[in-house]
């Protein structure tokens, strides 16, 4: 156990029953914790010398094969606190899928995927999986002949493999549930536990989520034996740098709102939510008549062409894209210069999802949240209050600028 390693970092450590309960408040460097040369070479490469506190808290117990439940806010590095245990844990030879990391969407798989691969990338002969639905099965059961020992996926999509009986995974000893408040709310409970229950040989099971809802505590209880416990808090060490605006403005001057704003700030980079699959389409086109480089993605759009938008806003080759909450988790882009809160979302975790979104990797970012009627002002001041987020009252100008609006 290489709890002494981190105890420094520890604002409080308390035992309930055999669990161990810790609140994190800063990161250790990676070379304190014992990683292998090649993840370290991985790490190099990026440009990373110091973890972030969920990193911190949950490598050192997962490296000793212990379950871990661990709460943070989004864009806090969730992905690499679990993903380096797994590849450090590989055993090259084997052709047994030895780790599954569930996710509840396609594109949060996809991008897991793609920063897994990235820190196995100096280690020969790991290899893995992304399964989803809305592309091929005949193209994933193709790789899935090649024998990868991580699989990240889908829980209906995998379980769809396991009724074909093209993958097993009776020898898995890491099982990782991402993002897990969000997919068993999107019902995939009797999915993953269905899944977990056919994981004979598992080790450690880690819970990662931005909040830990009853069926996730229920997943702990049946699943977890002692589990560590990480929670990081949003305060000022890990909140992101977000300037946070609303407007409130008529439907009809929404888009001349983005277009002004565009044109104001000279933004390269930009995200806009919408609550509805209609909305994103209408927003999109719009823009686009004005001569705005924009897309749209959203669940009735074919998945190969969601990639391929979402390809082109992570090469920086398009300045605005539409989305709808569900369709864009998973694209974690660190320099999005800002996000419009086309809508005002329904959820108060919305909220924070979508302006996570910008002021990520230590940069400063913006969000616009417009406001077009009393119920969406109430709403929105009910999200300020629950999230302890301090959205600023803001106009245009004389001079199409944003000037604070005056008390009256």
């Amino acid at each position: 156990m290489q709890m002494r390693k981190i105890s420094c970092i520890l604002l409080k450590i308390s035992h309930k029953h055999e669990e161990i309960i810790m609140e994190i408040t800063q990161g250790v460097r990676f070379d304190a914790l014992g990683l292998s040369p090649d993840i370290m070479r991985a790490l190099e490469k990026k440009g990373y010398e110091v973890s972030t506190p969920i990193q911190a808290g949950c490598i050192p117990p997962m490296m000793d094969w212990q379950d871990v439940t661990a709460k943070a806010p989004t864009g806090t590095g969730k992905t690499f606190a679990f993903g380096i245990p797994i590849i450090e844990h590989i055993e090259i030879d084997s052709d047994q899928v030895q780790a599954v990391v569930l996710a509840p969407t396609r594109e949060l798989a996809m991008q897991i995927t793609a920063e897994m691969r990235d820190l196995a990338q100096f280690k020969p002969g790991v290899r893995m999986v992304c399964l989803y639905g809305g592309q091929p099965i005949g193209k994933q059961i193709d790789a899935l002949k090649k024998r990868p020992q991580i699989v990240v996926a889908t829980p209906g999509r995998l379980g769809d493999h396991m009724k074909r009986r093209t993958v097993r995974i009776d020898q898995v000893r890491t099982a990782i549930l991402d993002e897990a408040d969000r997919m068993l709310d999107m019902g995939f409970i009797h999915d993953v536990t269905k899944l977990l229950d056919q994981m004979k040989q598992r080790k450690n099971l880690g819970l990662f989520s931005a909040t830990i809802s009853r069926e996730v505590m229920d997943i702990a209880w049946v699943y977890q034996r002692d589990p560590v416990e990480v929670t990081v808090r949003a305060d000022e060490g890990n909140k992101p740098d977000i300037l946070q605006y609303r407007l409130e403005l008529s439907m009809n001057a929404k888009v001349d709102a983005v277009e002004k704003i565009l044109e104001q700030e000279q933004f390269d980079r930009v995200m806009v939510f919408c609550n509805t699959k209609g909305n994103t389409e209408r927003v999109t086109k719009l823009l686009q008549m004005r001569g705005i480089d924009a897309l749209c993605i959203h669940g009735d759009i074919p998945q190969e062409k969601r990639e391929k938008v979402m390809a082109r806003f992570r090469r920086g080759e398009l300045r605005v894209f539409v989305a709808t909450d569900v369709a864009a988790r998973g694209i974690d882009v660190d320099d999005v210069d800002a996000v419009f809160n086309y809508d005002v979302p329904d959820e108060n975790e919305y909220y924070v999802h979508r302006i996570g979104r910008t002021g990520r990797a230590k940069r400063h970012g913006v969000a616009y949240t417009f406001v077009t009627d009393y119920p969406g002002l109430v709403r929105l001041n009910d999200i300020a209050k629950h999230t302890r987020n301090d959205i600023q009252p803001v106009q245009f100008g004389p001079d199409g600028s944003l000037v604070p609006v005056q008390a009256k």
